[in-house]
């Protein structure tokens, strides 16, 4: 009988996967429909997500008064994060308390999808900016070489 052991030291490189780049909740979370019942979904899943961590509603609500500086009551945002309740409507400033309060910053991500874009952490944007310039920078050679090659059989 053959005995196969496997190192737990060495790391599975097919195991790695790249960090998400981008903030936001997947496709589904969201899913199809109005906009209002969209909305409803990821409020709804960030406080789940809140609940899972230990914060409660009582609590999410109790830390948005304080940012706004109004009250925000537990009833508030179970009508926000319901489908059903067509009438109520997050202001902005109460996502943004909201987003701060469950530290769901996937939410942060749901507004610019709708028009495509994507949010990235601000330690990528040099990165970014960089492959933005070197592809410019690529363009830019082609066009020359272009241009030379046209000069080339003119001279």
């Amino acid at each position: 009988m053959t005995v196969t052991r496997r190192d737990n030291r060495t790391m599975d490189l097919l195991s790695w996967e790249p960090p998400q780049v981008t903030v936001g909740y997947n496709q589904d979370v969201a899913g199809r429909g109005a906009l209002d019942s969209k909305i409803a979904r990821v409020l709804a899943r960030a406080l789940r997500d809140a609940k899972d961590d230990g914060k409660s509603r009582a609590e999410i609500a109790a830390d948005m008064s304080r940012q706004l500086g109004r009250t925000i009551s537990e009833d508030v945002i179970n009508k926000w994060a319901s489908e059903a309740s067509g009438a109520h409507r997050i202001p902005l400033d109460a996502f943004i308390a909201l987003i701060r309060a469950t530290a769901a910053e996937e939410l942060l991500g749901f507004i610019p999808e709708i028009f495509g874009f994507a949010v990235v952490p601000e330690k990528y944007a040099e990165i970014i900016e960089m492959h933005l310039l070197e592809e410019h920078e690529k363009d830019i050679a082609a066009r020359k070489a272009a241009l030379a090659s046209r000069l080339g059989g003119r001279r």
